[in-house]
């Protein structure tokens, strides 16, 4: 494992630490880094300005994964349930956006919900003459991005467990006289949902750091903590803050992950608990 650890240690583990260090300094006058200890730049993350960009951006990343997990559920479900040979070709299908860049991606929305767009037209051939409407440059915009962008991720982290749950309980339960919807809700979907806590997980804190989306498609409408940090960086040349704002939205992430992990260890042991009770 140590040639893993030195390189995530190089390259994820002393970067964090020095934003971290960054973080505990001043501002100089005219921008740079004045070396003196403080705690004001953690003290200026609780004003309520930022407060209430960090609230807004966990709103609109809560709606994406909303969104994400009920698409990425369903279309992993019916992945699940097509017959096998076709299950690693509609898998593919689904990852396929992965081979393109995410900036292309993104601009590809732009082109798709613009005032000319695809969507324009495709209203105008449905009969409607009016003004276009407002698509881009708009909240939705933003949050169809990031559910665009990260959807994959639910359908693989939703598919695994799908793929591997016992067939046999569903029918027992059937045999049992419960119907397809109580089925569901009481078998499958307490046994799946791991992946969907794991998916969600992921398109939650890329949503929230997220900084690309919001500049393109919300046309900077709409401030993210993503863009919040940028602009410390490299337009208000204030390190020092960003750095504070880059570790607050790493500890809400690394919260995240744990309560993830521990949702997904108490699956395994229930797991583990049925198979012992099987045998």
């Amino acid at each position: 494992m140590a040639p893993a650890l030195a390189w995530l240690t190089a390259l994820m583990v002393l970067p964090c630490a020095l934003v971290l260090a960054l973080a505990f300094f001043r501002r100089g006058i005219y921008g740079g880094i004045e070396y003196t200890f403080t705690l004001e730049n953690f003290g200026r993350v609780l004003d309520p300005l930022y407060t209430g960009i960090f609230l807004n951006s966990a709103r609109i990343a809560g709606l994406a994964t909303v969104i994400a997990a009920v698409v990425g559920y369903a279309a992993a479900y019916a992945i699940a349930s097509a017959p096998r040979r076709r299950q690693p070709v509609l898998l593919f299908l689904a990852v396929l956006p992965f081979w393109s860049n995410y900036l292309i991606r993104t601009y590809a929305w732009i082109v798709l919900l613009n005032r000319e767009g695809l969507v324009t037209q495709l209203l105008r051939w449905f009969g409607y003459q009016g003004e276009p409407p407002s698509l881009l440059y708009t909240e939705g915009a933003v949050i169809a991005g990031l559910v665009y962008n990260y959807l994959p991720f639910v359908i693989l982290a939703c598919y695994a467990p799908l793929s591997r749950l016992n067939q046999e309980l569903r029918e027992a339960s059937r045999d049992l006289g419960a119907s397809a919807a109580t089925t569901f809700r009481r078998v499958t979907l307490p046994l799946t949902f791991h992946g969907i806590a794991a998916g969600a997980v992921f398109v939650f804190v890329l949503s929230i750091g997220n900084f690309v989306t919001p500049a393109l498609l919300g046309g900077g409408r709409f401030q993210m903590i993503g863009n919040l940090v940028y602009d410390q960086f490299l337009t208000a040349n204030d390190w020092p803050f960003g750095a504070a704002l880059s570790m607050t939205l790493i500890a809400i992430m690394m919260l995240l992950l744990t309560i993830q992990a521990m949702v997904a260890e108490r699956a395994s042991g229930i797991g583990r608990a049925k198979a012992g009770a099987d045998e």
